[in-house]
This record gives C-alpha cells, sequence and structure tokens, in this order.
C-alpha cells in the first residue's frame, strides 16, 4: 500500500484550488485522516467565501451594467473624508472600466485600513479615470458642510479628465448637468462609488 502525502505537503499541493469540482478534493475526501478531513473543510469554506464575495461585488457592478450596456462612461462619486472638526471635506470620482475586476472594492466601513491601503493602487491601475475634489474649511464656515460637500464632488467630477456620461452618487445631488443616480449607502450597492 502506498504511504499517503503528508498533511502539509496536501495543503502546499491544493492551495491553488479555485472550484469545489477540482478533482483532487475527491482524493481528499476519500483520506480518512482527521487532519485531512480538516483542511477539505478549510478549502470548502474558502472557495464558498470567495463565490459568495464574487456574487456580491457582481450585485454592486448591476447600476453600472445596466448604465454600460446603454453605452453610457459611468463615474461613482463620494465623500472620501473629512478632517477632524475643522474640515476640509474631501471627495472622489472614478470611472470604472467594464473590465473591472477587484471583487473586495466595497463600502470603505467594510474594510480594513490595511485592505484599504491594498485597494487603492490596484483601484488607481485599473479605473479609467480618477479625480479628487477639496471643500476647504473655510468653504464650509460659509456655506455649511453639506453644501461643501455637494462642491467638493462638483469639483471632483469636473476634474476627471473624461467627461462621464451619468453619475452614481452616494445620497447627494451634484451641481453638474449630468444624468444623476442617488443612491442611500451608494458605496455598499455600487462598485463605482465603493472605488470613490
Amino acid at each position: 500500500m502506498a504511504k499517503q502525502p503528508s498533511l502539509v505537503s496536501l495543503k502546499q499541493e491544493l492551495a491553488d484550488v479555485t472550484s469545489l469540482a477540482d478533482p483532487r478534493l475527491d482524493v481528499l475526501a476519500t483520506d480518512s485522516r482527521k487532519g485531512a478531513q480538516l483542511l477539505l473543510t478549510q478549502i470548502k469554506r474558502r472557495l464558498n467565501k470567495q463565490a459568495e464575495a464574487e456574487a456580491a461585488f457582481q450585485e454592486r457592478l448591476h447600476y453600472e451594467r445596466d448604465l454600460w450596456t446603454m453605452g453610457k462612461l459611468v463615474a461613482g462619486i463620494d465623500e472620501v473624508g473629512r478632517g477632524p472638526l475643522a474640515g476640509p471635506v474631501v471627495t472622489s470620482a472614478v470611472i470604472l472600466p467594464q473590465s473591472f475586476d477587484i471583487p473586495l472594492v466595497n463600502d470603505s466601513k467594510q474594510l480594513t485600513p490595511k485592505e484599504r491601503e491594498r485597494l487603492y493602487p490596484l483601484i488607481l491601475a485599473q479605473a479609467t479615470a480618477v479625480s479628487i475634489g477639496i471643500g476647504s474649511s473655510e468653504l464650509i464656515d460659509q456655506i455649511n458642510i453639506y453644501q461643501a460637500t455637494r462642491v467638493a464632488m462638483q469639483r471632483a467630477v469636473l476634474g476627471l479628465g473624461i467627461a462621464p456620461q451619468h453619475l452614481i452618487v452616494d445620497a447627494m445631488q451634484i451641481p453638474v448637468d449630468l444624468p444623476q443616480t442617488r443612491l442611500i449607502k451608494g458605496d455598499a450597492k455600487s462598485a463605482s462609488v465603493a472605488a470613490a
């Protein structure tokens, strides 16, 4: 009888499994060792988690996909952050290509600071255009935080360098002459807004 491979070697060999249909998992399923069964459970859990993340990501692209099928260039806009107490307010506008494929992009509040740092250069590398808009603390004092956020979002849209044909915005109406889809909690519903 042939000697079974070590659990360490099995773990290394199966690290690249991307589908529950992989025949190597059938072999693992027949391995009666407790460690082998634990490894199988871990792999299945990882693959199911990846499948759920991909399905959620595809759902977050549904607004963009509907607009893309109409030939529209879509920009997502969101507030990036506010300074402590005295401003400024910072916003971003992002145009994603139809080939965008970073499933982890989600509402930034759902991500760890480390994940956000890791995603930033990936989004910049795949995005068609990215722009930042800032509303200074002086502007906030003059017109209030809500209005300053709208102005900062307007600046982000106008700074894209490529003119979008439709905006997906997290809850606000931006003072630009473009059709807009306003979403409550837009960063959890739209990949473009989440990328912004």
